[in-house]
């Protein structure tokens, strides 16, 4: 693909944009419910993003965690689990757009545990702060953004549950490029600035991902969107 960077930028945006939309209607409907399988609610949100936008791709793996499963980092695969009353569930999709690349995640709450409320309502704002870091911090690194929302994760009363912060994002497939290089990642062995060109001479655009967990209480939460656009 040989999009300039501002189509690029674009696309990305728009691939957002959709993703966003696609999880505003997860609320709108409900999908997301007590009694509920984890599985059958991420078969229902793939539909849902066939319905909306004619999506029958997504560049990995589409999760849906609840309880003790939302400690789970990406890379391990919990059984399923049905959602309860009181429950904390986050979803993590990464549908594909036009050959551009979503990655979104939000957390939601069942029930009024004040914990799981402020555990939600924390996730976004450690992204804020995460992303004034990296705009106030030209040449940072990804081993130093992921030790700043490290910080913002402790100061606010929560561990990460995951090795990384997040990763790069573009053209379908970017993780069968990269996917094994830590330079792709936000991570504490990723030395190299995150403000680069890629192998192919294009802008590198990043994900944010924050993964708060609290291990006493078992539960964690996940929210993610582009960091760079």
């Amino acid at each position: 693909m040989s999009d300039d960077e501002p189509t690029r930028a674009a696309r990305l945006l728009s691939a957002q944009a959709k993703a966003e939309r696609l999880f505003a209607e997860i609320s709108r409907r409900g999908l997301i419910a007590s009694g509920a399988g984890e599985r059958a609610v991420s078969d229902s949100i793939r539909d849902l993003a066939n319905e909306l936008f004619g999506t029958t791709k997504h560049w990995h793996k589409r999760i849906v965690r609840s309880g003790p499963n939302t400690l789970k980092p990406y890379r391990e695969n919990p059984p399923d689990r049905v959602i309860g009353a009181d429950d904390i569930v986050f979803a993590d999709f990464g549908p594909i757009f036009e050959e551009y690349e979503a990655d979104f995640g939000r957390t939601f709450v069942l029930g009024d545990d004040p914990v799981k409320h402020r555990l939600r309502d924390d996730l976004p704002t450690v992204f804020a702060a995460g992303r004034r870091y990296f705009e106030a911090t030209p040449d940072v690194t990804g081993a130093q953004l992921h030790a700043e929302i490290a910080r913002l994760a402790a100061d606010a009363g929560w561990e990460l549950g995951g090795w990384h912060a997040g990763h790069l994002v573009g053209e379908f497939p970017h993780e069968w490029i990269d996917g094994a290089d830590v330079e792709s990642y936000i991570a504490p062995a990723n030395t190299t600035p995150l403000r680069r060109t890629d192998r192919a001479g294009r802008r590198c655009h990043w994900i944010l991902e924050i993964h708060l967990i609290d291990t006493a209480r078992e539960f964690g939460g996940f929210h993610e969107e582009l960091l760079t656009l």
